[in-house]
């Protein structure tokens, strides 16, 4: 017996029954659903839950389908999206995947086409990040300079002036690799977490805490100072890199 997670998809569309047909689609194809009929409730959704898939009518109640996945965007949300419409407009479709929709599917359509299309987007989405180390960082990075060592994302590997070099985790390559491009700026627990570990993960400050503890030590067994790198206490932390003169 399959004992794999039944993918989540959330459903914006505002003909109830419709909607109500959907979801018993995704059913019998062994997914889970959950219906919203605003972009308002699918905004307030996906603030505290984790969703495969977005099915997202491009005409809602309150707003366009088109706006709520700009918004969605911004605030850091990727959940994959395939359009729905009642619009043959081929500008439309265009305007749709160059926003970044995975798909668009034209009303009236047959359930074993929209359920084909959903599965090879999910399919998609679980190979799009297979090079991700963290979040934020990929193996396909670039060594860079952190205080006097040189990081290296490919290789999980931190190098050293004193000619060692040291494996880390990938959650530290992800802190370096924020820290490193967010320079010279005060950044937050809050921030630096959404960015490592996703912005639904549950992870609390004194674990990131602790692994700033762990870096902090690993650079001191090879003699080097982080002094550029300081806690803001009660907000953060600031890593100060001397620009060119």
């Amino acid at each position: 017996m399959d004992q794999s997670p039944k993918p989540l998809i959330l459903i914006a569309e505002d003909d109830k029954d419709l909607a109500t047909l959907i979801a018993t689609q995704l059913e019998f194809a062994g997914m889970q659903s959950q219906i919203c009929h605003e972009a308002n409730h699918v905004e307030r959704f996906l603030k505290g839950n984790f969703a495969n898939l977005l099915l997202l009518d491009v005409h809602l109640p309150d707003e366009t389908g088109f706006r709520l996945m700009e918004s969605l965007r911004q605030s850091g949300n990727s959940t994959p999206v395939i359009f729905l419409t009642g619009e043959n407009s081929e500008v439309q479709k265009v305007k749709a995947l160059e926003m970044g929709g995975d798909d668009y599917i034209t009303k009236p359509f047959g359930f074993p086409e929209l359920i084909a299309r959903i599965k090879a987007v999910l399919r998609r989405a679980e190979t799009i990040h297979d090079s991700n180390v963290t979040q934020n960082a990929t193996v396909a990075d670039k060594p860079f300079d952190f205080c006097g060592a040189s990081v290296n994302p490919q290789r999980l590997e931190v190098s050293f002036p004193d000619g060692e070099v040291e494996t880390v985790g990938r959650k530290e390559i992800g802190i370096f690799v924020y820290l490193a491009e967010h320079p010279n700026s005060v950044l937050t627990r809050k921030n630096l977490i959404h960015s490592v570990w996703g912005i639904h993960a549950d992870v609390r400050s004194r674990s990131v805490d602790q692994y700033i503890v762990k870096i902090r030590d690993l650079f001191k067994r090879h003699g080097l100072t982080l002094d550029a790198f300081r806690t803001v206490h009660g907000v953060g932390y600031i890593y100060d890199v001397k620009e060119p003169e």
